[in-house]
């Protein structure tokens, strides 16, 4: 865990070190599971990719926002985007989910809507007004998906979270431009994490990644090492690990074909790679995750 701006931790998840868990590329639980432990009170923190949504069925929150604090005391959703300083204090009576995603998912719902969510760039709560039963029986169905093994539970829980992502994003004027340093900061980041989601797979060098963004290499890792904490390298092989971690368990690749659609020039290679970041061999951990998989 580290942090460029002091006292502000940098979390995965909040009070945990570790990197993105599992393959899923969603994580759903409920407020009250985590915010007990923690007293109800998630004090402010940042996530460097992560995006989530809070949403609050009933109860009360209070939630910090870059320094910010609003109370929500009706059915809503705050939206909390990468980056973001934010924390929370709940009631003991809270009731409600908060759901977390990469840039990875976020890749694939904007190609699969047609369009890019830009609900999710900028910090926003949404109250649920007429929608309340409507997005209460979505949500705990997305919840209950996620903690099951039914059959078809990729393509349910992908539909469940296009349709809030709908339902979210005609709730937000689209097109906002970035209004200080700040923002356009976390903007070029995101503009980054696009460019690796959609290109990591070819293994190009940080300098051209630069050049889409109109920047140098060294501005590009000022700004990914100031942000996230990591490198722009790192960056784009934390995305090539989740890929391979992901096809290693849901597919029946060969590590040589796994190693080819991936850009590696050849098995051994990934397999040092993949040793190095996980500290398993690719095999080891086919065997052990694919116990765990719904």
């Amino acid at each position: 865990m580290k942090s460029s701006l002091p006292g502000v931790p940098l979390f995965q998840l909040y009070g945990e070190n570790h990197t993105w868990p599992g393959t899923d590329l969603l994580h759903c639980e409920s407020i009250p599971a985590r915010s007990r432990l923690h007293h109800w009170e998630i004090k402010p923190h940042r996530h460097a990719e992560l995006f989530q949504l809070l949403y609050v069925q009933r109860g009360r929150a209070v939630v910090e926002i870059e320094g910010r604090r609003r109370e929500i005391e009706e059915a809503a959703i705050q939206v909390v985007p990468p980056l973001t300083v934010h924390g929370f204090h709940f009631s003991a009576d809270i009731q409600g989910h908060v759901l977390t995603f990469g840039p990875a998912l976020v890749a694939e719902l904007e190609q699969r809507l047609g369009a890019p969510l830009a609900v999710l760039t900028s910090p926003g709560c949404y109250a649920l007004g007429r929608d309340r039963a409507r997005l209460r029986g979505l949500i705990e169905t997305l919840q209950q998906e996620y903690d099951g093994s039914a059959p078809g539970r990729a393509a349910m829980l992908d539909a469940l979270v296009s349709a809030l992502m709908v339902w979210i994003s005609r709730r937000q004027q689209l097109g906002l431009a970035p209004r200080n340093r700040d923002e356009r900061d976390r903007h070029l980041l995101g503009q980054y994490l696009r460019l690796v989601e959609a290109h990591y797979r070819e293994h190009l060098p940080i300098e051209t990644y630069a050049a889409r963004l109109g920047i140098t290499s060294l501005q590009l890792n000022q700004l990914c090492r100031a942000l996230s904490a990591q490198s722009a390298l790192q960056v784009i092989h934390q995305r090539l690990l989740l890929e391979a971690r992901r096809s290693l368990v849901y597919t029946r690749m060969s590590i040589g074909q796994l190693s080819d659609r991936l850009g590696f020039s050849d098995p051994t290679y990934f397999a040092r790679f993949f040793k190095r970041l996980s500290g398993q061999t690719p095999n080891a951990y086919r065997r052990t995750a694919s116990e765990d998989v719904p």
